[in-house]
């Protein structure tokens, strides 16, 4: 892409990046950029299946009947739902982020959590999708359009001081309200100046607050960005008018939510290289918060290379940077919400069960006897090697101490779906047909789903997809 980078003390930012939104072609992605798109993209539409068979999505059906909605262009992935693609932006993104399964932006710089900045696909896909619906685009135009969402989204999560995040903002929510005007701008083919004004329509869209993790009102916030985006773009398309300043201005995002920002990794950065690539994006293998993910990846292969056994654990000492018990807040989980936040529990249960998929992350489960025993014999603490191994890393530490007088020790930095451990595409697809199942969607066309995505640059008509997503009951 032609984009001539920009002195950063006197440019227009939002303009800048609204620039990048409408030049934007297929061609410039590269051939890893679609691979790893395909991959997210896969995993975001069987989180949608799972999701929107979960007690939420069933509420948010509600809603959506509540609102006495007609029919409109936009499918409810999983139902046979079709309404406003605002709603159903909203609806699947809520979905994709109910079991805190989606997968998560890897931060650049050691000051910015690492793991920590947001959900790239959960408020830019659904997007995406409806209104690529709504437009009638092809496979290759919606797929660009995720992907300058995603890029959007994450480049300000990298930009805004740490601030934002550590003090209680929700990245998912509020810079993924960015990704879905992006994403909606570009398929409504708005010029830069209109898009700038939904970048701005969105700014002041954004929200979402890290108290409510581990209730449904944390995947809410990645359903109403995208919602919020799709609103956004179409308001500007009619002309609504809003400031083409909206991140850089001194009353701005990027001041008012987070105390400044710096403005080099947006300026020459955008699609040099595309986030998705470098550093990459982490797809999740287990339904639970990502940080819990390097210890969990760890633990798992202890317990197969020690033979562990549950009955035999003593004690176990989880030790990481500060900022990790800073997310993962739910010590004594009581409920499948909090146990996403709760290394304790996710510890528990692998000593337990030796697995932790959907069917492990439930009220009932959380409840057993012998969870809230293993529970009470592990240390989740902030430990000094952890901490000076940088924030750009999840550096957990492990020490089990066992009956027999053994003492097991271990350390990850990275999980398993991070890019030092990728999945495949076939090993991606596995983990949606197990979500399909989950959902009791029709295995049948959720495998003519995973052959459309791994082929979706030369699908005529997005629609196509959302067919195959579609389910005869509601």
């Amino acid at each position: 892409m032609d984009m001539k980078t920009a002195d950063s003390k006197t440019a227009d930012l939002t303009l800048y990046m609204a620039k990048f939104i409408t030049d934007a072609k297929p061609s410039d992605l590269s051939s890893d950029v679609i691979a790893l798109g395909k991959k997210s993209i896969l995993d975001g539409l069987g989180l949608a299946l799972s999701g929107n068979a979960t007690h939420s999505g069933q509420l948010v059906r509600r809603h959506l009947s509540d609102l006495s909605l007609g029919a409109g262009a936009a499918t409810v992935i999983g139902t046979n739902l079709k309404i406003a693609p605002r709603f159903a932006a909203f609806a699947n993104g809520v979905a994709i982020h109910a079991d805190d399964y989606d997968d998560t932006q890897l931060a650049v710089a050691a000051d910015r959590v690492y793991g920590l900045l947001t959900h790239p696909t959960a408020p830019a896909l659904p997007a995406a999708l409806a209104m690529g619906q709504f437009a009638n685009a092809s496979g290759k135009a919606t797929m660009l359009a995720y992907h300058l969402g995603v890029e959007v989204e994450c480049k300000i999560a990298e930009a805004i001081h740490p601030r934002h995040y550590q003090t209680g903002f929700h990245a998912t929510g509020t810079c993924g309200t960015f990704a879905a005007a992006a994403a909606s701008a570009k398929l409504l083919g708005l010029g830069v100046e209109a898009t700038a004004r939904a970048l701005s329509i969105a700014g002041s869209q954004s929200a979402g607050l890290r108290e409510n993790f581990g209730t449904m009102t944390k995947p809410f916030h990645a359903g109403r960005a995208s919602e919020s985006g799709v609103t956004a773009a179409q308001f500007a398309s009619y002309g609504w008018t809003a400031t083409d300043h909206i991140l850089e201005a001194p009353r701005g995002f990027f001041n008012a939510a987070g105390g400044g920002y710096d403005a080099d990794y947006i300026f020459g950065k955008l699609g040099a290289p595309w986030t998705i690539a470098n550093p990459g994006v982490s797809i999740k293998p287990h339904p639970s918060g990502s940080l819990t993910h390097p210890g969990m990846t760890e633990m798992l292969r202890l317990i197969k290379a020690h033979d562990i056994q549950a009955k035999d654990v003593l004690r176990v000492r989880i030790g990481t940077n500060h900022n990790m018990p800073n997310a993962l807040i739910h010590h004594r989980p009581m409920n499948e919400l909090q146990a996403k936040f709760s290394m304790e529990f996710c510890m528990a249960i692998l000593l337990l069960d030796r697995r932790a998929g959907l069917g492990e992350f439930t009220d009932e489960v959380v409840m057993r006897p012998d969870v809230r025993a293993m529970i009470e014999k592990i240390d989740f603490v902030v430990d000094d090697d952890a901490e000076a191994a940088g924030y750009h890393k999840m550096t957990t530490l492990i020490d089990i101490e066992l009956s027999d007088g053994r003492k097991v020790s271990g350390r990850s930095d990275f999980g398993k779906g991070s890019p030092a451990d990728p999945m495949s595409y076939d090993e991606v697809a596995g983990k949606f047909m197990e979500n399909a199942e989950y959902a009791k969607f029709p295995l049948q066309q959720a495998r003519q789903v995973v052959a459309m995505v791994r082929d979706l640059e030369n699908l005529p008509s997005i629609a196509d997809l959302m067919t195959a997503l579609t389910a005869s009951t509601s």
